[in-house]
């Protein structure tokens, strides 16, 4: 196909646009600076900075702080009244990196450990795409989110009059998946990710002398009764036909050796992607830290706070995610299963439909898996991620 333009580091074919080596050179570039200088959630000051001045460059107007250090970008071709939003996250973990790699994370203790320096890079270059491009007519809003570790990013951003802001007909966005094939766009129908709680659960008993333990009533010994009877209610309460985690995670209690604790702290996870199993799981929870207490004379108060909600992508958004898929030749999988991660892109879905997508990033290594120290993201799958972001509006403008 003959290059007629040149614009950006886009080279435009005809109808056709291709993100060209120049720009991923660039977007890997932008995606490095990133994962150089990781920021957790809500502290996301320098990243939506360094957005903006991406954005900046690229001539596309933003409004900034919607929702804390969110960023909504916006462009606007022909006279159609179709409007879609594309959407990716911005903050990071707290978690040391262990990649030895030239651009590691150089805030200690902080590393974007699951891939969000890609996501948001990303949806520059769609931005940076479409801005090049002529051949669609609608509003297409660029939605860069922060706090989507368990911190209501997305929750924040809709307080923030996201949708009235922004009326948005439907949304979009992707996650980088290790362990499936660099570059494979996964589309389920239905259930993607779960929903998700933070469970923490307090023991407190009476503090004493460890060779006088009669005299104390120790909350120790209940915790590591309690962590072995939460997890009879997965493998017990829950049908095995469904699916739910109760993971327990920290454990916190004591100062010293020869000190029965005065006081336990266990926080953890669950996850469901079914009402019904949430019910279960939280009934359970309450009787089994009732029952403990009971056992072992101590006080045990469990609080759970639940997340936005299970990601259910909606059938006719699914569709324009396989036809952009298609339209770029990339390979697609309609066969895997939902992941017991979550995600709060799921409280996006519970105002309009959409559809939340997988790229592959290549094999999965030890330690290397999402949230592991090892993890980074592969700038070889920019380029899909980017045109697919792309390709989705375009499609979704489209079909309106």
């Amino acid at each position: 196909m003959r290059i007629i333009r040149y614009d950006g580091g886009i080279a435009i074919t005809g109808k056709s646009r291709a993100l060209t080596p120049e720009l991923h050179q660039k977007l890997t570039a932008w995606r490095r600076h990133l994962h150089a200088y990781p920021e957790l959630s809500l502290q996301e000051k320098a990243t939506a900075a360094f957005v903006q001045e991406r954005l900046t460059e690229l001539g596309i107007p933003f409004e900034a702080g919607v929702g804390g250090h969110g960023i909504v970008a916006t462009l606007t071709r022909g006279s159609a009244q179709a409007r879609v939003g594309l959407r990716a996250d911005m903050d990071a973990l707290p978690i040391t990196e262990d990649t030895g790699l030239a651009y590691a994370s150089k805030h200690s203790g902080v590393m974007h450990a699951c891939g969000h320096d890609g996501h948001t890079t990303s949806l520059l270059g769609a931005a940076a795409l479409l801005a090049a491009d002529t051949d669609w007519s609608g509003t297409i809003d660029f939605i860069f989110q922060p706090a989507e570790e368990g911190f209501g990013g997305s929750r924040a951003m809709v307080a923030a009059g996201l949708f009235e802001r922004f009326p948005m007909d439907r949304v979009f966005g992707f996650h980088n998946w290790p362990g499936l094939e660099a570059g494979t766009i996964a589309v389920h129908d239905g259930v993607v990710m779960a929903s998700g709680g933070r469970v923490t659960i307090t023991i407190e008993g009476h503090a004493g002398h460890a060779g006088m333990p009669h005299l104390t009533r120790d909350p120790v010994m209940a915790a590591g009764h309690l962590i072995v009877a939460l997890q009879s209610i997965v493998s017990r309460s829950v049908d095995p036909l469904d699916t739910a985690v109760l993971s327990l995670c920290t454990i916190e209690g004591g100062t010293a050796p020869n000190q029965v604790a005065g006081k336990v702290v266990i926080r953890g996870t669950l996850r469901h992607h079914r009402n019904d199993v949430k019910d279960i799981l939280l009934v359970r929870i309450g009787e089994i830290c009732a029952g403990i207490a009971t056992s072992f004379d101590v006080k045990v108060t469990p609080d759970i706070v639940m997340g936005v909600g299970v990601t259910i992508n909606t059938p006719e958004e699914a569709g324009f995610a396989r036809v952009a898929a298609d339209k770029m030749r990339a390979p697609v999988r309609r066969d895997l299963a939902p992941s017991m991660a979550g995600e709060d892109f799921a409280f996006y879905l519970k105002q309009r439909p959409g559809a939340f997508v997988w790229i592959g990033n290549g094999p999965l290594r030890d330690g290397a898996e999402l949230h592991g120290p090892r993890y980074d993201f592969n700038d070889a799958i920019l380029p899909v991620a980017s045109t697919w972001m792309a390709e989705v509006a375009k499609t979704a403008l489209s079909a309106d």
